[in-house]
């Protein structure tokens, strides 16, 4: 689509909003941008926009909508806020930046969603890619913004996406050629209101494909595998516990795939050097990604085999006097945290809590079993977390103010053997700007700790 001229409105100016405030001046485009905070607090923001020719409302929502052509809104910004209900009683379409992308892009896009996963399985392709010698961008979530890598990226070039579902929701027209869905369990209820608005936003990462595009699918997902009879892409289902008719699996400790004609083998699951099971889906969903690319088995195992995760999701931490610490920070929701749970051996001392997304913690306390010794506790969920923890019989609960704290009652709370686990179930809103600022707190503060103790 031909953006020049066209009156467009940004709303929000987090990474995306810059992003596409930048790229829409490139195509020539007549900018407006909105955003609720005050110049004062945007200033690193305004500082990257320096010389592009934008008219600005900055905590001011008073403005004329009438010649606006669309608007661009930034993932995290809910659609309740007045100047998107203006937008929407004028008729005035509203867009993620992802559908902006699509929309000026000649790129492949190999687009990769799920409620868990998902980072670590595109931070994987994008590695099998660049193995493969093949031109690429890691994007969307990851990196700078996915319209301006859209507006650079050749014809050919391959952008490996992770897709939200704020993203998501605001998409019309998007049509990955590959599309990835790990899995969905009930996450964001605060963005979506309901379970259904939430699970319809994953889907719009599958429902403009056709027979040409390829959708990687978690078998084991019942939703997904329901869902996939009204797929019109080729569909390649991943499992990491039975053995498919056709698809990317585990058999004898092996992952291959299978097809009609053949059945390929890709590498020893002991081989892959990221620990846990939901590690084993991610490599999974990578793989059969890959595949859909035409990359070569040997330099997907190869990939594998040396790929040692990614920041903040079960990133080892140190180990002092015994006792090793992870940095699970996004283990934002209870399903995530679940699976940090499954993927350490005990005895774990856990630090959950933090934002409320109305989620529900039933499972999340049931995974401890036998092995979460000791909960700390803090955020604005401590209360719920606590009261459903003691409804299970966990009793074993420490609240703190912060993460020094916490972290303070880890060293205190632990013995030789233990392994400390941030997995909050929480998103970090209300105390971090995000999820990585509260990583590398914890991490920070566990190296102070650690320096205090005697090895």
């Amino acid at each position: 689509m031909c953006m020049k001229n066209k009156k467009i409105l940004v709303v929000g100016l987090g990474v995306s909003g810059v992003a596409c405030v930048k790229g829409l001046s490139e195509l020539g485009a007549e900018i407006f941008v909105y955003d609720g905070s005050t110049k004062e607090k945007l200033t690193e923001a305004l500082k990257e926009l320096e010389g592009v020719k934008a008219e600005y409302y900055l905590s001011n929502d008073d403005f004329n909508l009438d010649d606006i052509d669309f608007a661009i809104k930034s993932p995290g910004i809910k659609y309740e806020i007045p100047v998107i209900q203006k937008l929407i009683s004028k008729n005035i379409k509203v867009i993620s930046d992802i559908e902006a992308a699509y929309m000026i892009t000649k790129a492949t896009i190999v687009s990769i969603s799920g409620t868990n996963g998902k980072t670590t399985t595109t931070t994987l392709v994008g590695e099998i890619v660049k193995e493969s010698g093949r031109k690429y961008k890691v994007t969307g979530n990851i990196g700078y913004g996915m319209f301006y890598d859209s507006l650079n990226a050749e014809e050919g070039e391959i952008l490996v996406a992770e897709t939200s579902s704020f993203q998501l929701a605001g998409t019309y027209d998007y049509k990955p050629h590959i599309s990835v869905l790990t899995n969905i369990t009930p996450d964001h209820l605060d963005y979506h209101h309901t379970i259904e608005n939430y699970i319809n936003a994953k889907f719009n990462n599958v429902i403009n494909q056709d027979e040409n595009d390829y959708a990687i699918l978690n078998y084991e997902d019942e939703i997904i595998r329901d869902y996939s009879k009204n797929i019109k892409a080729k569909i390649i289902f991943f499992s990491a516990d039975r053995v498919l008719d056709e698809g990317i699996f585990v058999e004898n400790g092996k992952m291959v795939f299978k097809d009609k004609y053949d059945t390929t083998f890709i590498v020893n699951i002991a081989d892959i050097f990221i620990p846990g099971k939901h590690n084993v889906e991610n490599a999974l969903a990578a793989a059969g990604a890959c595949l859909a690319l035409n990359i070569k088995p040997e330099i997907i195992a190869h990939v594998l085999k040396v790929f040692k995760g990614v920041e903040h999701r079960l990133e080892f931490s140190g180990e002092y006097n015994g006792v090793k610490f992870y940095n699970d920070s996004k283990g934002t929701n209870p399903d995530a945290s679940i699976k940090a749970i499954q993927g350490i051996e005990k005895p774990i001392i856990l630090i959950a809590g933090g934002y409320d997304k109305k989620s529900k913690y039933d499972e999340f306390i049931a995974s401890f079993e036998n092995k979460v010794k000791a909960l700390v506790l803090l955020g604005q969920t401590a209360d719920e977390i606590e009261k459903c923890a003691r409804e299970y019989g966990f009793n074993n609960i420490y609240r703190v103010q912060n993460m020094d704290e916490a972290v303070n009652k880890c060293f205190e709370l632990s013995n030789e053997g233990d392994n400390v686990v941030l997995s909050p179930a929480c998103a970090s809103w209300g105390m971090y700007p995000n999820y990585e600022v509260r990583g590398r707190d914890f991490k920070e503060r566990v190296k102070y700790y650690g320096g205090c103790t005697k090895s």
